[in-house]
């Protein structure tokens, strides 16, 4: 044998000998059909209902120890036993030759054995939007997962001449690696013990690639365990050369392999502090998002955050405690020094515990922790701190942890969207520093208070008082101004009205009159200005002492870095009956998601006027809205606000155990309908829809158990693909889920610009039934008529751009309690600026907790997506971009497309039958081969 060809020579023997042996193929057909098994029913893939191949990677570290166990068990054993290894030994080939060859024969069987599965990524590829970064990434980590086992697997059969004692010894090395990490033998221990243990780990490793994310530290241990023992394998062999007698060679043997296993262990310890890692998701999911850079470009003072995290915890947090350090220091790396990060364990320094409960009230959280002997109660630290300045605030254990239900009952604790919190808590710190220091600071450009008043002798006496009080509150805010605030007064009668006629044409101020029947016609508008926006700034009931916050209100719009306010009118929910329910809708969860990033100012509109102070309206399932509160609606949007609407003439109600749908007018038909927006009192139904859970009563003998079960339901609409428009408001959700909405038309209105953000399939119907119950058998969906006809349907639109009111004049509305005795007529604008934005969504419950908590749950933890979409419209209308698109990171999964169970059956038998397809064509290609072509098949594969 020539040295230099004995590599190549022995990696084509090894794999004539394997593909020859009928159990090789039963192996290879053992590993597709349990991978197959695993995937469709262990991990019942249809029932998660999540695009992805993780089932196929979750049980590949210990499908792969037997695999690889069984590819290398005859490697060196069966030379051993056959009396072969002794004429290797005396050949004049290095030996590492002949086990790079092996492994090299070895690790393309794996590769085979691992391309055969590579049907199933494809099928799911097809049926639904699949992310391939982690499937690549997952199949990268089963590679080399499986080298390492197979680096195992050749050494272990080098020491014995028994197969079945090299399989066993492989397993049983393997698995240790796989246990050392693993959360069955991490329970055993705590703190650095555990971390070690998880460094050590295969599993671990394992599970951080097959995410999308490719950490060079998991690279390098998979390579530094392959060449480790396949050192101590060439180690082995060699030993078999040497005599008895000690010799010099026989230290160097011993000094070299030494310093090749220290070498790899301190290169592992080394790279440990370098976290160099590159993510493959779509969408960069585990890498700091550019919104997130975008908030750190803001600090201009060094940052502080500090990790508070116990060494000994509960053994479902331990694993997640490495990922979030991870990404804390991700923010230390992208803020270029301006952010501080450091980890502390108050239970090892009294003085920060002391610190951590006295400064910042953070508390251990208490934890039951039980093993087979007995149980005990921890508190532990999983706190984090952000300080900026004198402002801090601390996140715990309920803000980053989600629980999830597993298909097995099991509880299943991960990191919900850690970015999210961690930068919403920086911006907040940031925003509330720098609102306790100088509002005009924050504002890039100057900005211009434009009055267009009339003349004394046309104002009221009322309104002369009032310019003359807010005089003083506009000449101190120019003085704080620094220049960046002018004042400019126009008389809009003066040059023959032409002002008067520009305002009237551009922002629709009509004029004013004193009371009702006064011919006496007056000018009092007061508007703020850059080269980018105009805004209004609102009078009301002209109180002077209302005019400085609607000032600073107006002036912090054009201001980066404070938090704005929401106005949100809701319906009044009727009294709840003692011991039952509250009846209607309940918004708990919509106000508690928007309170975390903004201001929120409840409205009901009754008075006629919205706020001064919100920079954003929300109406969400309005009924019977009067005159007055349409008003209010209608000049908010006419001062240039944006308005977001969720309203539909249906609204569920659940009557018992029966879910019916009940007509509601919200009173803004006629308004909507000015322009061009109309809603059809009907409800959508789409052949594209998502599963209803429904609970089934199952009887056994005399008892009764209460079971949920999902049933086909085409009123929950599954909006994905095409309808989910290409705009910031929905360019994150990869999927949306609307319940009971109704179809939206629009007509065209010369000056709006009209967007479909959200519409249903071209296979979408109507229905006009108000018994919704969904029945098992799927075979009727309520009593009512329903449309033939299938199309697609709008069901939430944005209009942009120049709107008319709907009103010709202000009405007549009841006086406010802080208004004066002396009647005045409120001030009317007929037409908004180009700023004015309108958002329709056609769908009562869109957000309700009704909904959002029970009837779309269907992953064991609450839908978030309606939530996500209407505080990514919120963000866009208020031009804050700082969390949009970090929300929805972790609470939306690529789900599947609505599949019956046929369909199911089908894609799930044709993987059984392409894996078999492939299998059988192999091995037929192979015995259908001379044996010199097999020779040199073998020959072109190593």
């Amino acid at each position: 044998m020539q040295p230099d060809r004995a590599l190549g020579r022995v990696a084509r023997k090894e794999l004539q000998l394997f593909f020859a042996s009928p159990v090789a193929w039963l192996f290879l057909a053992g590993f597709l059909a349990i991978s197959l098994f695993i995937f469709f029913w262990a991990e019942a893939f249809f029932a998660r209902n999540i695009a992805d191949v993780r089932p196929l990677f979750e049980w590949m570290p210990l499908l792969l120890i037997f695999l690889s166990a069984a590819l290398t068990m005859r490697s060196w054993s069966e030379e051993r036993r056959s009396g072969t290894l002794e004429h290797v030994l005396t050949l004049p080939v290095p030996l590492w030759q002949f086990v790079a060859g092996k492994f090299l024969a070895c690790a393309v069987v794996l590769a085979l054995a691992l391309a055969a599965t590579v049907p199933l990524p494809i099928t799911v590829g097809l049926v639904a939007n699949l992310d391939p970064g982690p499937v690549l990434a997952g199949y990268l980590a089963a590679f080399l997962l499986g080298c390492a086992y197979l680096a195992v697997g050749l050494f272990v059969s080098s020491r014995t001449d028994n197969a079945i004692v090299s399989l066993m010894g492989s397993v049983a090395v393997c698995g240790l690696l796989y246990l050392a990490g693993s959360d069955l033998l991490l329970g055993f221990f705590g703190g650095t013990t555990a971390d070690v243990l998880r460094l050590l780990g295969s599993g671990t490793r394992f599970e951080s690639i097959t995410r999308g994310v490719i950490d060079l530290r998991d690279l390098y241990y998979y390579g530094a365990v392959t060449i480790g023992f396949l050192a101590l394998n060439v180690y082995g062999l060699e030993r078999g050369r040497w005599s008895r007698r000690p010799h010099a060679r026989h230290r160097r043997w011993h000094l070299a392999v030494t310093l090749v296993l220290a070498n790899l262990l301190l290169g592992g310890i080394w790279l440990h502090q370098l976290p160099l890692r590159v993510d493959v998701t779509e969408g960069r999911l585990y890498s700091l998002s550019e919104a997130s850079e975008g908030v750190l470009e803001q600090i201009e003072e060094p940052l502080l955050i500090r990790g508070y995290f116990s060494e000994r915890s509960h053994p479902l947090l331990a694993p997640l405690v490495p990922q979030l350090r991870d990404l804390l220091r991700e923010y230390a790396q992208s803020a270029d020094g301006r952010v501080r990060v450091e980890f502390v364990d108050p239970a090892e320094d009294a003085a920060a515990e002391q610190e951590a409960n006295s400064s910042y009230g953070i508390q251990a959280t208490p934890f039951q922790v039980a093993d087979r002997y007995q149980s005990a109660l921890v508190n532990a630290y999983f706190n984090v701190l952000i300080k900026y300045g004198d402002e801090y605030e601390t996140l715990g254990f309920s803000d980053f942890i989600e629980v999830k239900t597993a298909l097995s009952g099991e509880p299943e604790v991960v990191l919900r969207n850690p970015e999210f919190d961690v930068t919403r808590a920086i911006r907040d710190v940031l925003y509330r520093y720098r609102s306790g220091g100088e509002l005009f600071e924050q504002i890039a450009r100057p900005v211009t208070l434009r009055a267009y008043i009339s003349d004394d002798a046309l104002l009221p006496d009322l309104l002369i008082d009032y310019r003359d009080a807010i005089a003083n509150d506009i000449q101190a805010m120019v003085q704080r101004s620094g220049g960046k605030l002018d004042v400019d007064i126009i008389a809009p009668e003066a040059g023959d009205g032409a002002v008067a006629q520009r305002i009237l044409d551009d922002w629709g101020f009509q004029p004013m009159i004193a009371a009702l029947g006064d011919e006496q016609e007056f000018f009092f508008y007061l508007t703020l200005e850059d080269d980018h926006q105009v805004i209004q700034i609102p009078t009301g009931a002209f109180n002077s002492e209302e005019f400085a916050p609607n000032l600073e209100a107006g002036l912090r719009r054009f201001a980066r870095g404070f938090t704005r306010t929401v106005a949100l009118a809701l319906p009044q929910a009727p009294a709840a009956m003692p011991g039952m329910p509250p009846p209607g809708h309940s918004f708990a969860t919509l106000q508690q998601s928007i309170s975390q990033d903004h201001t929120i100012l409840m409205e009901d509109l009754a008075d006629g006027m919205v706020d001064g102070s919100a920079d954003l309206l929300m109406v969400v399932a309005p009924e019977s809205l009067d005159d007055a509160q349409r008003f209010a609606l209608d000049q908010y949007l006419m001062r240039g606000g944006s308005v977001i609407l969720v309203t539909s003439p249906r609204s569920l109600e659940t009557r018992g155990n029966a879910l019916r749908l009940r007509e509601v007018d919200s009173g803004l038909g006629d308004w909507l309908a000015g322009h061009g927006v109309s809603i059809e009192d009907t409800v959508l139904l789409d052949e594209r829809h998502a599963a209803f859970p429904l609970p089934v009563l199952r009887r056994v003998g005399d008892y009764e158990f209460r079971d949920m079960q999902f049933v086909d339901y085409p009123y929950l609409l599954d909006l994905r693909d095409d309808g989910l428009a290409e705009h910031p408001i929905t360019a994150s959700l990869p999927q949306l889920t609307m319940g009971w909405a109704s179809p939206l038309r629009v007509e065209a209105r010369d000056g709006l610009v009209t967007t479909t953000l959200l519409s249903t399939s071209p296979r979408a119907w109507t229905s006009d039934a108000t018994d919704v119950m969904p029945q098992l058998d799927g075979s009727a969906y309520g009593l009512g008529s329903a449309s033939d006809e299938r199309s697609e349907s709008p069901v939430a639109v944005l209009l942009e751009g120049v709107f008319h009111s709907a009103f010709t004049a202000a009405p007549e509305l009841a006086p406010r309690d802080d208004a004066s005795n002396e009647a005045l007529a409120t001030g009317f604008i007929s037409q908004s600026p180009t700023s004015a934005r309108l958002l329709v969504v056609s769908a009562n419950d869109f957000v309700s907790d009704q909904i959002l908590s029970g009837v779309i749950a269907a992953a064991g933890t609450q839908y978030f997506g309606s939530l996500e979409f209407l505080m990514n419209a919120i963000d866009w209308a208020l031009e804050d971009s700082s969390l949009t698109g970090i929300r929805s990171r972790a609470h939306f999964n690529r789900t599947l497309p609505p599949l019956h169970r046929d369909e199911q059956a089908r894609i799930e038998y044709l993987n059984y039958g392409v894996a078999a397809l492939l299998l059988v064509l192999l091995y037929g290609i192979w015995r259908g081969l001379s044996a010199r072509r097999r020779a040199r098949l073998a020959e072109l594969i190593s």
